[in-house]
């Protein structure tokens, strides 16, 4: 049986009640409403050696230096900000407290919901400590959104984050995934979303920070974590604002020549009908967990082998819970991309036309907020279908379709041999003369006839042959690291 957390509350007072923990506060963008919980709980001057502010830009640029980039919201800062306050304080403080104290530094550096409503509420919060007397330092960084509509519901959000980060630093540091759960006691994913987290120490060295940032997507705390091409966790507002992106959507278990056909393919249709050269776009290979993982049964390190594979073919991977595609290019649409492109198998875009995926966790009208209660279960059908194709193609957007080849079969299925209603056959017939969906050409059909999943079988049930339907450095990898068996 799960026990109850404490409140923020009681967590606070625990952390002052304890004569080991000491350290400071300095938090930028929301107020100070971490030590705010703290000298409210009591006992605090047990806890806190200085809390500070510095919102002019001047003073914070004294303080703690200016950034190459000019941000002030960002990892770098905040990083600026506890290395500074956790000298400050091993500089003033070493020799003159008692032997068994544990010295941290708590920072944040945050943008929350201005007056006009206008601005993006995201924020860095994070912490340095100590884990034993005189001690190395460790870090636990975070990056945040705040998705309350008003300030006050924002500061008091973070100071609840900032609360539980501080306790869990110090409680749950031996296990990482209670860690991460914990960090959202007393709070609601309505109210804040965690997108990214990382741990650094010599006691974290057999932390994998990548196994932590799947845990924030399988748990609903975000929706969608990003992998560099070096396979390591990164924030994607980072890499992809107002960048021309093409996201290529697949199971990649594992990733084969037509993987690679239909990245390589998808690139050229996107380039050519964005006049773009490759210099100027950037590729992300997706997978989605919601529809991959429903049975429970594919384990976080079956997420991470395909990441590897994809980054050592120089890919960004972004694992993500949008099952529906329309959830998709809404995500990627608060990165202000120019030119969005998004590549489709044939079959995949032809799920958009059915009833099942139209009603997976909710229909789009229901995010619409249209009431079809009353109609007939077909025209709701319809409604749906009609709602997702217009927030699938917004203005930015284009949709390239890959075909279907089959050897065995003899058959080719490209746009216009797609079975669906002929009343969408029409609106497919004006979304390709609007320019916003495409065939894609230029494929291999030479190698039509390798399937991810029967490869799979294959590597599994020890068949030979599966090595050839591969990139040749895809292949070794999966033999030498023993992936999918």
């Amino acid at each position: 049986m799960t026990e109850t957390p404490l409140t923020t509350r009681q967590k606070a007072l625990k952390i002052n009640l304890d004569p080991r923990i000491y350290g400071t506060l300095a938090e930028i963008g929301a107020g100070q409403e971490v030590a705010r919980h703290f000298f409210q709980a009591g006992a605090a001057s047990g806890t806190i050696a200085k809390s500070m502010s510095a919102y002019d830009k001047v003073f914070s640029d004294e303080v703690y230096g200016k950034e190459r980039t000019g941000r002030y919201v960002c990892e770098e800062r905040l990083i600026k900000m506890l290395k500074k306050e956790f000298d400050v304080l091993e500089d003033r403080l070493n020799g003159k407290r008692p032997e068994d104290n544990l010295f941290f530094s708590f920072a944040n550096t945050v943008s929350a919901i201005n007056f006009f409503g206008t601005n993006e509420s995201h924020g860095w919060i994070g912490i340095r400590y100590q884990l034993g007397p005189q001690g190395d330092f460790h870090d636990v960084v975070l990056h945040v959104r705040m998705l309350d509509k008003d300030n006050i519901s924002q500061q008091h959000a973070l100071g609840v984050i900032g609360v539980n980060l501080i306790y869990a630093a110090f409680f749950f540091y031996e296990d990482p995934d209670q860690f991460i759960d914990s960090l959202m006691d007393n709070l609601t994913t309505n109210r804040i979303e965690i997108n990214m987290v990382r741990f650094t120490g010599p006691s974290f060295s057999d932390v994998d920070n990548r196994l932590l940032n799947l845990r924030l997507v399988r748990n609903g705390y975000t929706n969608a974590v990003m992998f560099n091409e070096n396979g390591e966790i990164t924030l994607a507002s980072d890499e992809l604002y107002r960048q021309n992106v093409l996201v290529i959507r697949g199971s990649y278990r594992p990733p084969t020549l037509v993987n690679v056909d239909v990245i390589e393919s998808g690139k050229q249709a996107y380039m050519e009908k964005n006049s773009l050269k490759e210099k100027d776009i950037i590729t992300v290979c997706e997978i989605t967990m919601s529809s991959l993982n429903q049975s429970g049964m594919l384990s976080r390190q079956d997420f991470l082998a395909r990441v590897d594979l994809l980054a050592s073919l120089g890919q960004k991977v972004l694992i993500s819970n949008y099952h529906q595609y329309f959830r998709l290019t809404e995500y990627f649409s608060k990165f202000k991309s120019p030119n969005l492109g998004i590549v489709l198998g044939v079959y995949n875009f032809q799920q958009i036309f059915d009833h099942d995926y139209n009603n997976y966790e909710g229909s789009a009208l229901i995010n619409l907020g249209l009431n079809v209660a009353e109609e007939e279960e077909d025209a709701q059908t319809h409604l749906n279908v009609l709602a997702s194709i217009g927030l699938l193609f917004r203005s930015n957007v284009k949709v390239f379709v890959y075909p279907y080849h089959s050897d065995v079969k003899g058959e080719s299925v490209h746009l216009d041999d797609l079975k669906i209603s002929s009343v969408y056959k029409h609106l497919v017939h004006f979304l390709r003369e609007s320019s916003q969906l495409f065939d894609i050409d230029n494929v291999n059909t030479q190698i039509s006839g390798i399937y991810s999943r029967k490869v799979l079988e294959m590597i599994q049930n020890d068949e030979k042959g599966w090595e050839k339907m591969l990139p040749t450095n895809i292949a070794k990898q999966i033999k030498k690291k023993n992936y999918f068996r």
